[in-house]
């Protein structure tokens, strides 16, 4: 059995019971304040034969003689409150064991394994040292990514952006907690190690050249920090030059370009029913898939219209709710009869450079903007990587750069409802069948269809407050009920729960700083700053 050594600072307890779903039970020693105990903390476990890595759970309060509760004792005396404590009453934590690493040679070499048993009565629980972390999640390297610090640590959590970029992910978490903070972090982590290209659905502008902190102050963007390698691509020319933001790009999506398949995800956010979808269809064969958009939207005669609605058969009704619908849509100026350039093969053009895409929407944060734009984009450009890939595969040629679509408000594309007719839906099912991925940021992942939601490998998790939000972030997920409550405790920002793929272990994280000069240096450091650029130090970390 393992000795008691009461003289390790470190030390915190022994394992009095426990099973392997729940976790094991710890009696804290004489002389260890509960109160410095918090949950999702790390300690590990001494067992007879292995180690074991694991957090904190659950803090209660424990007492040997229930009589205590009713009748308190006298604890004015230091003396009897010092015994008291020592014996009559303690401190009790819950464990939650994730990994275990054997002692032998062997062992070592293959490095933290899934748990699966439990550590001996009485052994021996410690507060996990720094050197522990980052044996369990390893150093920064060419792929490994720091993302944050356990709580109340100082040690570096690090997150294997290779394996991450591998499927499809999500930022969850309620409004203001930061969501945005982290996807700009993740970004950077694929940008960095170079596993990936991006292409950014922007909605409200904050990726690309600079953004705002909680207090209102500006932070950098992707492109301050990594120039050549970013091109921001703009759907609102006038605002980007209000922000003196220099575009690569400006998008522009004609008629011709819209198909039916783009309108049909817009059906709740135009109102449209079921019959005017429908009728989209019949009108894309009447006038042909590039013309239909724009020979409805000229159709001014009456008698003209008459004709039309008769020969298609299209009730009335169903006529003015599809002209309405589409009415919506002149509005955007981003929207012309025929685009002078096609917004797709540029994007392509820049990702297969390497370069990485932010796509902002300007003013327009409108949802009919949002879905028409990401949607349409989407759907051409996995058709075109799927044909890349499919072509790679048969003439063994070298296989497209995996591809991450980060997409706002996600469950607006992949809602139960939606999500098996979305290329958004297909693209979190296919497991990047096609070298594309998507990564997910929402605030109501209780709104997103649960089958997609656990195909996502690794899932980052703010606070949430809600229970359907939380009980949907982890299906599926072992410790389910271990994990609600330190979900449940993170603080309102800066703090975040991450499980999956790319990570060992579930972690709770205080999240990296973002915004200081400091920062900016670790982000874009020598080696992985563009060759031949001149950095001018002041503009850039200033």
């Amino acid at each position: 059995m393992i000795s008691q050594n009461f003289g390790d600072e470190n030390r915190l307890g022994i394992v009095v019971s426990g099973s392997l779903t729940k976790g094991v039970e710890v009696k804290l020693d004489p002389g260890i304040s509960v109160e410095d105990m918090v949950v999702g903390r790390y300690v590990t476990i001494e067992g007879e034969k292995r180690h074991f890595f694991g957090t904190i759970t659950e803090v209660s309060l424990e007492a040997i003689d229930p009589k205590i509760a009713v009748a308190p004792p006298d604890i004015s005396d230091p003396f009897i409150a010092e015994v008291i404590a020592g014996t009559t009453v303690y401190g009790k934590l819950r464990v939650l064991p994730h990994l275990t690493l054997g002692s032998d040679a062997t062992s070592i070499l293959e490095g933290p394994q899934p748990v699966k048993t439990v550590p001996a009565h009485f052994s021996v629980v410690k507060l996990a040292s720094p050197r522990d972390v980052e044996l369990v999640f390893g150093s920064e390297d060419e792929r490994q990514f720091y993302i944050g610090t356990p709580l109340d640590m100082e040690t570096k959590v690090c997150l294997d952006v290779k394996k991450f970029v591998e499927r499809s992910n999500g930022v969850f978490g309620k409004s203001g907690t930061g969501k945005t903070f982290l996807t700009r972090l993740l970004l950077i982590g694929i940008l960095q190690k170079q596993a990936a290209v991006s292409l950014v659905f922007d909605m409200h502008s904050e990726y690309g050249w600079e953004g705002q902190d909680e207090r209102g102050h500006k932070v950098k963007g992707l492109k301050q920090l990594f120039q050549s390698r970013v091109a921001i691509f703009s759907l609102d020319e006038e605002s980007s030059r209000r922000r003196r933001v220099n575009t690569d790009f400006i998008v522009k999506i004609g008629y011709d370009e819209i198909e039916p398949e783009d309108i049909e995800l817009l059906r709740q956010t135009l109102n449209l029913t079921e019959a005017s979808v429908q009728a989209i269809y019949q009108l894309a064969r009447e006038f042909g898939e590039r013309r239909w958009l724009e020979r409805l939207l000229d159709l001014k005669d009456e008698e003209e219209t008459k004709q039309l609605v008769s020969k298609l058969n299209i009730h009335e009704s169903t006529y003015r709710n599809l002209r309405r619908g589409m009415e919506n849509l002149r509005r955007f100026p981003f929207l012309v009869p025929q685009a002078p350039d096609n917004s797709v093969r540029r994007i392509l053009e820049y990702l297969d450079r390497g370069i990485n895409v932010i796509l902002e929407f300007g003013r327009y944060e409108d949802y009919a903007a949002y879905i028409l734009v990401a949607n349409l984009l989407t759907r051409r450009i996995h058709t075109r990587y799927r044909e890349k890939m499919e072509r790679a595969m048969g003439e063994d040629l070298a296989r497209p750069r995996p591809l991450v679509i980060t997409i706002e408000e996600a469950h607006r594309f992949l809602n139960p409802e939606l999500s098996a007719q979305t290329i958004f839906g297909l693209i979190a099912r296919e497991m990047r069948k096609y070298n594309v991925t998507l990564l997910v940021i929402d605030q109501r992942p209780s709104a997103i269809d649960e089958e997609v939601i656990s195909q996502l490998g690794t899932k980052i998790t703010c606070l949430l407050d809600n229970e359907r939000d939380i009980d949907n972030v982890l299906t599926g997920v072992p410790g389910k009920s271990e994990l609600k409550v330190v979900l449940s405790k993170l603080e309102t920002k800066q703090q975040a729960l991450i499980f999956g793929h790319a990570v060992p272990m579930p972690v709770v994280i205080k999240t990296r700083e973002y915004g200081s000069a400091e920062s900016y240096r670790e982000f874009v450091s020598p080696r992985l700053a563009d060759r031949g650029q001149r950095l001018e130090t002041d503009d850039l970390w200033g």
